[in-house]
């Protein structure tokens, strides 16, 4: 029969997906057997793009099995590394754009791996259409391959249709837009329709059956005719191609429906419905006979139409009607568009079948940011309560004033805290960590300045180029682009001020403390010798009240060790959501992890919240207590003025020793606030890099293209040309109307000699000036200086779109900022750092610490690359 019409494939430059994806899965996942792995599978999945889109394909089944692999492998990784971050572009040209008359086609890049899924699909679709015009028609497996592989390209088209703008996010080349793959869907539609007419026939079926297949047939042409009317993009081969097939598959079905009627007795039905079938083969031929052959046909009614009507005059005489009185024809569709459904291929294999999407990481992060706040919560608290309980304690002078009964030797509670200061360093552990963190302040803000000055700096150049260029620099600002990046650079800003400041409050505090603390780290009897003596008052010695008041000091001490135990409980406590993020996400489509993650938080710490807070309530009981009783024991001491200085001494003494134990924790955490947020800066320092790389190599191809524009332009306004220099002969029928040329011939008479201010132009024969007017043809004599050539590259940035986001829990792991005074009050979630191979928190501090750092967070699972 007819021709049928297959769709050329897309061309997509060459793409490296190692550099981009091994940056992501290095800064996600720890060196190891399991970054090894997918090591491998990247490596993977770039020679399978090579294979699938860097060579020419067969137009066989295998080729297409290729595609359909490396299609199913996007719709798997799409869902697991953050293509929008990793400045990953993919560049494809029009389908049926054949250049320009200085070459090139339309073509659009873009940072978005839809595109990328996009464009493969529309090949899977013209990769089928191809194999099933490949196909034998005459046997009855060509028949079957062509019909399935035609569904299957209808089916690609129409998911094209109703995905690509979401997926682009911007206006798409004419190939994939959704009108011209709608179109594309309904010509194949129509193809296997005509494929199972075709069948239907060689299986010698009723003719009714046939009838309703053809009719359908030829309703699907026509609805495909319709939309194909206004694609100018289209190879011009299509349209009349598809009204020669209507009016051949409507042929089709009066020719068997007449059969139909001739069974049925009805003679003058049988003759009006093949006179209908001549009128519309004769059209066929007439108009389409280039396209297709519809002599096969032609006989074949002009046969059946001789011998009815040969019948009818001699022996039925039955009347003929006329078309329009005729019974329409019933329809009966055989095809349907094969959905998308993955995996496309039966032999697809995950190649990164044990990473978590992202919405699984991004959830597994928030639920650890709220584990994370719990523990905060719950230590912070137990923590303060120790500090209250040490101050308290300090201000009461307890329990020194109860070992101090004898009035001249060092209490032994203030010996052990003097040996616990010693063995920490002493005073010049803190000077050397009090020095060394300015060094470190300026460090981070250097690398923190560097960053964001590529940004201005890539800023002002595109600027610079914008106002050159004005609408032709047709990229997105860098301005809008770099928002997110600055606003990550201003929360660092914010983290460094606030870090400053608690350094400032934290020298203050040693300042004020640092002469009682070199004293605790002299020997004892240094520290005799500086504490002033008293009178006696070993009457005190057995008395009930010191006898209650030691009970009570006794039981606060265990309080605070039960504490301990529950602190070690707390950070012990581990669990992963990851199975139930998963789970939820495969079920539902969606994940609702703050339902899902407050459910496991109450499960898990439930009973410790409880436990945690009896021991704070027992311990605002036996503070009470004791204030009661040391009244009572104040009242009974002998008061003199050496007692009262001997009692200032020890106070300050046991000040200095926790204000010792919480300033040097204090430095400790901010030197690694200052170390961990260096790593993190770094890795800010490089995605600014990798975005102004990829800022740079767009901005060069940019002012290639339009420098390329730009001398393509004319570099001279064309003009009229008078009417006295045109002598050009009228050329032949049908050919171009020449250029006007000045024609001069020597052998024509010259009435006066020329004049000396205008020479004769050159020598130029009719034939010449034919051959040369289409050069000049596009500039005719009225024309002025024609327009700028827009550049043919698309018309929007073609570097990675870095989406303006607020940014997800732990995104960049930040180090939380410090406060010496107070336990968690910057919004920042507590995350505790955890040492390689170790599980929980670190090992609880001195009991006596205050816990104003926040924690870092954990290291080994990042939420996101780190560019």
């Amino acid at each position: 029969m007819a021709t049928f019409i297959s769709v050329p494939l897309k061309k997509s430059s060459e793409v490296d997906l190692v550099k981009p994806l091994m940056k992501f899965v290095t800064a996600t996942y720890p060196a190891g057997e399991e970054q090894a792995e997918y090591a491998r599978a990247v490596d993977e999945l770039n020679k399978l793009r090579k294979s699938a889109l860097g060579r020419p394909l067969d137009k066989h089944e295998s080729s297409l099995e290729i595609l359909l692999r490396y299609y199913d492998q996007l719709c798997a990784i799409e869902p697991k590394f953050p293509f929008p971050e990793l400045c990953l572009t993919f560049t494809w040209k029009d389908a049926f754009d054949k250049g320009s008359l200085f070459g090139g086609s339309v073509k659009l890049a873009l940072a978005s791996v839809g595109y990328e899924k996009t464009c493969v699909l529309f090949n899977v679709g013209a990769l089928a259409s191809q194999i099933a015009s490949e196909q034998n028609l005459d046997n009855d497996e060509g028949l079957k391959t062509a019909a399935k592989f035609y569904q299957l390209a209808s089916g690609a088209f129409a998911h094209i249709k109703d995905t690509v703008l979401s997926a682009l996010n911007r206006e798409p080349t004419m190939d994939i837009s959704p009108e011209t793959v709608g179109t594309l869907s309904q010509i194949m539609l129509s193809q296997a329709q005509e494929v199972f007419v075709l069948k239907a026939t060689a299986d010698k079926m009723k003719d009714a059956i046939v009838a309703k297949l053809a009719n359908q047939a030829a309703d699907y042409y026509g609805d495909a005719f319709k939309q194909c009317q206004y694609k100018e993009n289209l190879p011009k081969e299509v349209l009349p191609v598809l009204a020669a097939k209507h009016c051949m598959m409507q042929a089709t079905a009066e020719l068997h429906q007449s059969a139909l009627a001739n069974q049925k007795k009805k003679f003058g039905e049988e003759i009006a419905r093949l006179q209908h079938a001549t009128e519309l083969v004769k059209t066929a031929a007439s108009r389409y006979d280039e396209y297709v052959n519809v002599k096969d046909l032609s006989d074949k009614i002009s046969r059946a139409l001789t011998a009815a009507k040969k019948d009818n005059d001699f022996i039925y005489h039955d009347r003929v009607p006329e078309v329009k009185d005729l019974e329409h024809i019933g329809k009966a569709s055989l095809v349907k568009a094969t959905a998308v459904q993955i995996p496309l291929s039966q032999k697809f294999t995950d190649l990164f079948e044990k990473m978590v999407p992202m919405a699984v990481q991004q959830s597994v992060s928030a639920a650890n940011s709220r584990k994370a706040d719990t523990v905060n919560r719950l230590i912070g608290s137990m923590r303060e309560a120790t500090n209250l309980c040490n101050g308290v304690l300090a201000s009461l002078n307890l329990p020194a004033a109860l070992e101090d009964l004898s009035g001249d030797a060092v209490p032994q509670s203030i010996l052990e805290k003097s040996r616990a200061v010693i063995q920490q360093g002493g005073l010049q552990s803190i000077e050397q960590l009090i020095r060394d963190l300015p060094e470190l302040l300026q460090r981070n803000r250097e690398i923190l300045d560097e960053s964001l000055k590529i940004l201005d700096d890539e800023e002002t150049t595109d600027n610079e180029l914008r106002a050159k260029f004005n609408q032709r620099w047709n990229r997105t600002p860098s301005g809008d682009l770099y928002k997110s990046l600055r606003a990550e650079g201003n929360n660092f800003c914010n983290i460094l001020d606030k870090a400053v400041q608690a350094d400032q409050v934290v020298k203050g505090r040693y300042n004020e403390h640092c002469g009682m603390i070199a004293l605790l780290c002299k020997p004892e009897n240094e520290i005799s010798a500086a504490i002033p003596s008293a009178n006696p008052a070993k009457t005190l010695q057995g008395s009930e009240v010191v006898n209650v008041l030691r009970a009570q000091l006794a039981q606060l001490d265990e309080v605070k060790r039960e504490r301990e135990v529950l602190e070690g409980e707390v950070k012990a406590v581990t669990f992963d959501l990851t199975t139930k993020f998963l789970t939820a996400l495969s079920q539902d489509g969606a994940i609702n992890e703050e339902a899902m993650t407050t459910s496991e938080l109450d499960t898990r710490y439930g009973s410790h919240t409880q436990h945690v807070q009896q021991n704070l309530r027992r311990q605002e009981e036996l503070l009470s207590q004791i204030q009661v009783s040391h009244q009572e024991f104040s009242a009974l001491k002998q008061s003199n003025s050496e007692a009262n200085s001997r009692e200032e001494v020890l106070k300050k003494l046991a000040a200095a020793h926790d204000s010792y134990i919480e300033i040097s924790s204090n430095i400790k955490e901010g030197t690694k606030f200052y170390n961990d947020l260096t790593e993190i800066l770094l890795k800010f320092q490089n995605k600014c890099s990798d975005i102004v790389f990829a800022r740079k190599t767009e901005r060069d191809e940019l002012l290639k293209e339009l420098q390329q524009s730009i001398a393509r332009e004319p570099s001279a306004p064309s003009f009229n040309v008078p009417s006295y220099q045109s002598n050009t002969p009228a050329p032949a029928p049908g050919g171009p109307t020449p250029a006007p040329r000045t024609v001069f011939n020597p052998q024509q008479p010259q009435a006066k000699p020329p004049p000396p201010a205008r020479p004769p132009p050159p020598s130029i024969t009719p034939q010449a000036a034919n051959t040369s007017a289409p050069v000049s043809s596009p500039m005719g004599p009225g024309s002025s200086n024609p327009p700028p050539v827009a550049p043919t590259g698309p018309s929007q940035a073609q570097g990675p779109p870095y989406p303006s986001y607020q940014g997800y829990p732990g995104y960049y792991q930040m180090p939380m900022a410090y406060n010496p005074y107070a336990y968690g009050q910057f919004n920042m979630p507590y995350m505790p750092y955890q040492a390689q191979g170790q599980a929980g928190y670190p090992g609880a501090p001195p009991t006596q610490q205050p816990y104003p750092y926040p924690q870092q967070p954990p290291q080994q699972q990042p939420y996101y690359p780190q560019q």
